[in-house]
């Protein structure tokens, strides 16, 4: 027995060991960032980017959790308004506040993830003109806490959030040219 509890222990040092390492060459910082082309002007898109209640509009995080308790303040559209959430461990718990704008071009904000994790993160919004269509390019910059950066390697977080940010992106194209 003391044998299985000491090899035990040695394989669960190398584990930490291995985790304390793989943590200080790992990056700390991740970006994500997808993009799509809509058939409409940019100010038709720009009114459904530029505001908290907008991007509440064609949020894909929306649909993990229809009973999510959602609270606005501030004067919406405007820097330092906010929008919380607290929902269901899909979605988890945070505020996101409008850090900077210029219309008709870029809608920022800093999000505080506080469920399930705690974080940070900025998310930029960029329009752009296509022609006669209006680009749009949805961004997030995030930062990893040393040792947490290691679980990189074992969850992809451009595929997590790019996957949720394209089907954003294709609800926010339906929304702007349907109507």
């Amino acid at each position: 027995m003391k044998k299985i509890l000491k090899i035990i222990g040695v394989i669960l040092l190398l584990v930490i060991v291995f985790v304390l390492i793989a943590g200080l060459v790992l990056p700390k910082t991740y970006h994500v960032e997808r993009d799509i082309t809509i058939n409409a002007p940019r100010e038709k898109v720009w009114d459904n980017t530029s505001t908290l209640h907008g991007l509440h509009s064609w949020s894909p995080w929306i649909e993990a959790d229809p009973n999510v308790k959602i609270t606005y303040e501030g004067q919406d559209g405007t820097i330092g308004a906010a929008y919380k959430w607290e929902g269901n461990s899909d979605v988890g718990m945070g505020v996101q506040t409008i850090s900077k704008t210029e219309k008709p071009n870029s809608f920022d904000t800093h999000i505080h993830f506080i469920k399930p994790f705690d974080g940070e993160a900025d998310s930029y919004i960029n329009l752009s003109d296509a022609g006669s269509s209006t680009k749009v390019t949805w961004s997030l910059d995030g930062k990893y806490a040393y040792p947490m950066n290691t679980m990189q390697l074992f969850m992809n977080m451009d595929k997590m959030i790019g996957d949720k940010y394209n089907t954003g992106l294709g609800k926010l194209k339906t929304l702007c040219e349907s109507n």
